[in-house]
């Protein structure tokens, strides 16, 4: 009498398993080589689109001088340039730049749009997403946190001065001087040069909530910003 055959068992070997692995690591390899450089390149471009949007908001910004903002010193959009420029290595009054999601409705005595605090909602019709740059000391900026869109970048800026060795390098960090004599200037009106030229060092914030900002761990972590996301040379004029 003949005995049936007992049927293969389900299941892969070890040696077929490792075989399997080896193949998939095969092609993994193929497709970084093939497929990574084009990657590496989609994502430097869009560093470089996100770093212009950056450095033309604050140019935009610096010589804008909005309702509120006149002072003794600031009369004209050069003297804000001068005074933030100048202002923005101290803590109490750093500079940032972010976007947030604004009220196409409502205005505020700066012409800027109030915030829209909830979240959800279509962008273009309940809400505008708006780049903005303001002042630590700036009411309005702890009433934009609530509302922002993405990173806030904090901006170190440092006037840039002729040195006949190595062309334009970065001055005296909080200076801001005659580009022909070195004179210190504390105001726009006695700096007689008609532009500045000054590095921006955009820095990435580690928080970006109102504990973060109006507390006491922003002013303690603000020397320990050492290397900026990246650094765009601009300028300023009358």
């Amino acid at each position: 009498m003949n005995r049936p055959i007992p049927a293969r068992q389900s299941g892969f070997t070890l040696l077929e398993t490792v075989i399997a692995i080896g193949v998939l690591a095969v092609l993994l390899t193929a497709f970084m080589y093939a497929f990574g450089p084009a990657m590496s390149g989609i994502r430097r471009s869009i560093n470089i689109q996100e770093a212009d949007r950056l450095a033309s908001t604050l140019e935009n910004e610096l010589t804008t001088l909005r309702n509120g903002q006149k002072t003794g010193d600031i009369k004209t959009g050069f003297d804000k340039a001068f005074q933030w420029i100048m202002k923005a290595n101290e803590a109490s009054t750093a500079l940032f730049v972010y976007q947030y999601r604004g009220d196409p409705a409502k205005h505020r005595a700066d012409n800027t749009l109030e915030p829209v605090l909830k979240s959800g909602g279509i962008a273009g019709k309940d809400y505008i997403v708006l780049p903005m740059v303001r002042r630590l000391d700036d009411p309005l900026f702890v009433k934009d946190i609530d509302a922002l869109e993405g990173v806030v970048f904090y901006i170190k800026c440092t006037q840039l001065v002729y040195n006949k060795d190595k062309g334009l390098i970065q001055g005296t960090p909080g200076a801001i001087n005659d580009p022909q004599d070195g004179t210190p200037a504390s105001k726009a009106d006695d700096y007689k040069e008609a532009v500045i030229a000054f590095s921006a060092e955009f820095y990435s914030m580690p928080a970006n909530n109102q504990a973060y900002f109006t507390g006491s761990s922003f002013k303690n972590n603000f020397k320990l910003a050492k290397k900026p996301i990246f650094t765009r040379n601009l300028a300023v004029r009358r």
